[in-house]
This record gives C-alpha cells, sequence and structure tokens, in this order.
C-alpha cells in the first residue's frame, strides 16, 4: 500500500488545485445536483462526524460513492440495511439486524480505522478517498487517475475496472469522483481542510514576525516546506527562502484567513 509521501501529498494538492469540473452541461449538472442533496443531509453526516471525528464531507462523498446517498443501504458498500452486509466486507456491522444508517456508518468508518486522529488535511483526505476504493488504479494503470476521485473533471477520460480485476481503456465512468464532489463544494465555501500538522508547526515555530531568516536550520526547514505548500494554492507564487516574512505571511492569510504567528499584523 502506497504511503502518504511529501511527493504523494504534493500530487494530490496539485490535481486538486488544477482540477477542474466538466464544461458538458449534463455533468455539470449532475455535480451540482449530487452536491445539492449532500448539502441538505448535512445533519445526518455531522451527527456521524461526532461520534466518529471523522469530517462529515468525507463521510458525505463516501456515501454518494458506495450507495448513491441511499440512507437505506450500508456505508460500507450499499447493501441493504435490514442484514448484514454480504458484499466485502461482509458481515458487518456485528449484531442483530435492521441497522440504522447512523449504526452502520459508524461501524464503516471504524473499520477503517478512521477517526479524529488520522490526517484530514487536503492531502490526507484524498489519499483515504483512494485508500477507499483500493490502489488498483496506481499500482496497475498509472495511466489512468482513479475515476473514484477524478471522474467529471479535466484529471479524467477513460479507463475503468468494470468488475474486479477486469480492466477497460476505453470504459468510462459513469459516476461523478469524490474529489470533484470535495472540490464543488469547497468552491462554494462549504468546506475546508485543516492545514497539515507539518505545516502547522511550521507556523507556529515563529516565534516573532521576522523579515532574516532564522539561524536555526531545522526552523529555515520548517519555513521553505511551508512555503512550499502555500505556493500549491493558485496565484500564490513565494520563493522558497526560508524567510517567514511579509509576502509569506500575506499568502498565509489569503488561505488560512489569519496572518502568520508573530506577525504584527495577527
Amino acid at each position: 500500500m502506497p504511503t502518504l509521501t511529501a511527493a504523494l501529498r504534493a500530487e494530490y494538492e496539485s490535481l486538486f488545485n488544477r482540477c477542474v469540473i466538466s464544461p458538458i452541461p449534463v455533468k455539470t449538472k449532475a455535480v451540482n445536483d449530487l452536491v445539492k442533496k449532500l448539502l441538505s443531509n448535512r445533519a445526518r453526516y455531522q451527527d456521524v462526524s461526532k461520534a466518529t471525528g471523522v469530517p462529515w464531507h468525507f463521510i458525505a462523498v463516501i456515501h454518494n460513492m458506495e450507495s448513491g446517498q441511499s440512507f437505506a443501504g450500508h456505508l460500507h458498500n450499499g447493501d441493504p440495511l435490514n442484514a448484514r452486509t454480504v458484499q466485502v466486507p461482509k458481515g458487518r456491522p456485528l449484531g442483530p439486524p435492521p441497522f440504522t444508517w447512523e449504526v452502520s456508518a459508524t461501524d464503516a468508518l471504524g473499520l477503517k480505522k478512521l477517526d479524529a486522529s488520522t490526517d484530514w488535511s487536503l492531502a490526507g483526505t484524498l489519499y483515504r478517498l483512494e485508500l477507499y476504493n483500493g490502489w488498483g488504479y496506481r499500482n496497475h494503470h498509472p495511466e489512468t487517475l482513479s475515476p473514484y476521485l477524478w471522474s467529471y473533471s479535466n484529471h479524467y477520460v477513460s479507463g475503468k475496472y468494470v468488475k474486479d480485476g477486469v480492466w477497460s481503456p476505453t470504459e468510462i465512468s459513469k459516476q461523478c469522483g469524490a474529489a470533484v464532489l470535495l472540490r464543488r463544494m469547497a468552491e462554494l465555501g462549504e468546506i475546508a481542510f485543516p492545514v497539515p500538522a507539518a505545516v502547522a508547526v511550521a507556523a507556529k515555530v515563529v516565534p516573532r514576525y521576522a523579515m532574516k531568516k532564522s539561524t536555526d536550520a531545522s526552523i529555515v526547514a520548517q519555513v521553505e516546506s511551508l512555503q512550499r505548500w502555500l505556493s500549491g494554492f493558485p496565484q500564490i507564487f513565494l520563493k522558497v527562502d526560508g524567510v517567514p516574512g511579509q509576502k509569506t505571511s500575506d499568502a498565509y492569510k489569503a488561505v488560512t484567513g489569519s496572518f502568520l504567528p508573530g506577525d504584527p499584523r495577527a
């Protein structure tokens, strides 16, 4: 299983930042309709989020991908709630059926070991989505980005597993990708992603606003990491110099809503 390396993190962030939702009218409408329905059920997703620590928007897009937003099916795989799951993972949840959607959803997320301690940054979220569906595309057909994430966007044209282990280079996914739904929700201002822990540390280690580079090499490296991350956002172009100056602080505010800690304007 691939790990979330710095390179993979940068790949996810770049793909999301460059993601353009399909301009084909029927697909654009489908994305907007799906997002509207997800937002209308936000309260139910938030109830499960409170119980598990998993962000509501992750639960929402998984619900769309696995059971077409039906509250009559298991979040694990869409099997009916009036019995335990039959498809993989089989026999879930434990206990006597029928199950409420909330109980099943909590079990599905717990089975994946997802909770509040999981990395829910942008890259962490996309990594968990790809992991949820499996690494078949990345491992065996790296020329095709997973439609589970990118279908209905500029990152996907064709290529699909039509069933377990059976690949078709010409088949086209008819399901909108999870990352595309997140992109639309982000564009609408309905969701935001937390700053990765490493970046948060980079910000916190700047004790005061300074125009000069720190003499501590570890702090310089952390600030450079922050600058690379900020430069991944559209229209932000920072020189990676390890100086936590005004331009870096301005970029940080544009992304997070706050100036760098130590900036006198904060």
